[in-house]
């Protein structure tokens, strides 16, 4: 049966509360990107970056999956073939809507990473400069994300599951971000039919077979609906 490669980006999440970098009125509008999600502004202000992502992870364990995790678990769960979900989002939804090996190529808020030795542990509800690892003891703790400048995590196994594709969507993303941008053009290579389910056109809306738009918590159920009713 049919390979299915889901993209989601800041658009799906919205709907549960968490606001994207471009929204005004929340926490991204009060900080410059690259004070707060760079290393080079970690360097500069370790102190501005940790209360940024602490206010980040409260925020985000408050929230709820909405209608369009839901049906993207629905999904993975009912669909005959496999359904792989990559996220660039940070928070946890998909997990909490029921979404099972959810990758995420751009880290965790619910993790943190050494700067010094890259071990990997739970994050705790407020990290501070100077929190020591807790494998070397270096005070150099930081949230386990991906900021601006940095590699994504997992992009061999991405580019496989692309390869492989044979439907790939795209859901909430703004389409300029990079490489999670280009995506949709491996899949479309590889023989895979695109779709894009958005609030409004990404930056890369033509590169797409077929397009919808209109609210995450809508049009996805009803995607998925169409696609399992299909299938069934």
């Amino acid at each position: 049966m049919e390979k299915i490669v889901i993209l989601t980006g800041a658009g799906i999440s919205a709907e549960s509360g968490l606001g994207t970098f471009r929204d005004e009125g929340g926490l991204w509008s009060q900080h410059r990107i690259e004070d707060v999600a760079t290393p080079q502004g970690f360097a500069r202000n370790p102190r501005l970056v940790h209360d940024f992502y602490n206010a980040r992870r409260i925020q985000a364990a408050a929230a709820r999956p909405n209608a369009a995790h839901q049906a993207l678990a629905r999904l993975q769960r009912d669909w005959p073939g496999e359904v792989v979900i990559v996220t660039q989002n940070v928070d946890a939804l998909h997990e909490a809507g029921g979404a099972r090996d959810v990758i995420h190529m751009h880290g965790e808020l619910a993790g943190a990473l050494c700067a010094r030795c890259d071990h990997r542990w739970p994050a705790p509800p407020e990290m501070a400069p100077g929190h020591p690892c807790p494998a070397c003891g270096a005070p150099a703790a930081r949230p386990d994300v991906v900021w601006f400048g940095e590699i994504p995590y997992h992009m061999e196994a991405i580019f496989d599951h692309l390869a492989r594709a044979d439907l790939f969507a795209a859901i909430g993303t703004s389409g300029q971000v990079y490489p999670a941008a280009a995506f949709v053009q491996e899949a479309a290579a590889a023989g895979a039919h695109t779709i894009e389910l958005n609030l409004e056109p990404s930056a890369v809306v033509s590169d797409f077979a077929e397009t919808r738009f209109g609210p995450a918590s809508r049009i996805v159920p009803d995607w998925v609906g169409e696609l399992l009713g299909r299938a069934g």
